[in-house]
């Protein structure tokens, strides 16, 4: 636990040898604070880090340095060393630990190529773009053999075409090292990870398998990282009603939620598959331009539609809206 000051930073997280867990949430949520404590750089104020059975934090006594944890910690920046070359800069950490020169050097030949930059051993800094520099960053991090990589939105300074490239590299090489990666991508989470964590102001309010949590958002925080729609209403009659709405689903577990009167469901849906022009009234919020077409924000949810479908709408306009019982999913709503 660390108290920050406008609240405290309480995570459990358990990582199983091997796997890789996503954690996600809002900026200022605490996800960096975690992987700060984690990484010796930000002091417990409570509870405990434990690695492999051996204890590296207990507040207040028990205090392992960065140096000793056996953790590395991949962030935005690649942080290289300027005045070295880029096998010098993956041959560092073996090298420190007592590796003779000549094997470390060869070993970051071998990681080099492992991250697609074979023969670019005597290329410095400079001569590096941003993603030959991430990829340089990786190598460093695991040919120092850690026994846990943890990943700050490495990808997050990159462009789309480099950062898919760097994102299929990151799950070639981490496949078996245990690894906790904070991002702002559901496609990160997806690609990396086998479990993800949502964190709201300090807290985990939901985590399990990475489809189990995208697919099923219990907080309207976790349905937007998901990039679906979530209306907070109750199951009546068979169906769900909320928001002044009543909608039904075709998919068997929400159909088993819906069986009892009066329980506080959420009805998730994508904004694509909420549609205008019939259904229930609705009134505009505003407008959003996205890449193919423009997002109808209502107070019954958003619709995704093509340019012609929003000609002439506008803030305070009234429509109407409906899902189809086979787009549309129920469940809990704490």
């Amino acid at each position: 636990m660390v108290r920050r000051r406008d609240f405290a930073v309480d995570i459990a997280l358990d990582v199983a040898p091997g796997d890789t867990v996503a954690v996600m949430g809002r900026s200022g949520a605490g996800k960096s604070t975690l992987l700060g404590a984690l990484a010796g750089l930000v002091p417990l104020d409570g509870g405990e880090i434990v690695l492999d059975g051996r204890v590296l934090d207990r507040a207040p006594r028990v205090r392992t340095a960065p140096m000793h944890r056996g953790i590395v910690l991949l962030g935005q920046d690649a942080r290289l060393f300027p005045h070295l070359s880029a096998r010098e800069n993956v041959a560092f950490g073996p090298r420190a630990a007592g590796v003779p020169a000549s094997l470390a050097r060869s070993s970051a030949d071998e990681w080099l190529a492992r991250v697609g930059l074979p023969g670019a051993g005597d290329r410095r800094h400079a001569q590096l773009s941003g993603g030959e520099q991430q990829r340089v960053a990786v190598a460093r991090a695991l040919a120092a053999e850690p026994r846990v990589v943890l990943l700050d939105e490495p990808l997050v300074a990159l462009d789309a075409v480099t950062a898919s490239e760097i994102r299929a590299m990151l799950r070639e090489c981490l496949a078996g090292v245990t690894s906790v990666a904070v991002t702002h991508d559901a496609v990160d989470a997806a690609a990396l990870a086998d479990r993800l964590v949502i964190v709201e102001r300090g807290r985990v309010t939901q985590e399990g398998s990475v489809r189990e949590v995208l697919s099923a958002p219990t907080t309207e925080v976790a349905a937007k990282i998901a990039g679906l729609e979530r209306l907070v209403g109750v199951a009546r009659a068979g169906g769900w009603e909320g928001a002044g709405m009543r909608l039904e689903s075709t998919d068997a577990a929400s159909r088993a939620l819906v069986g009892s009167d009066g329980v506080a469901l959420a009805a998730v849906f994508r904004a694509s598959d909420l549609r205008l022009g019939e259904g229930f009234p609705a009134i505009v919020s505003h407008l959003e331009p996205t890449p193919s077409g423009v997002r109808v924000v209502t107070d019954r949810g958003a619709a995704e539609v093509a340019p012609g479908e929003a000609a002439g709408l506008g803030a305070g306009d009234a429509v109407r809206v409906s899902v189809a019982p086979d787009r549309v999913r129920f469940v809990a709503a704490p």
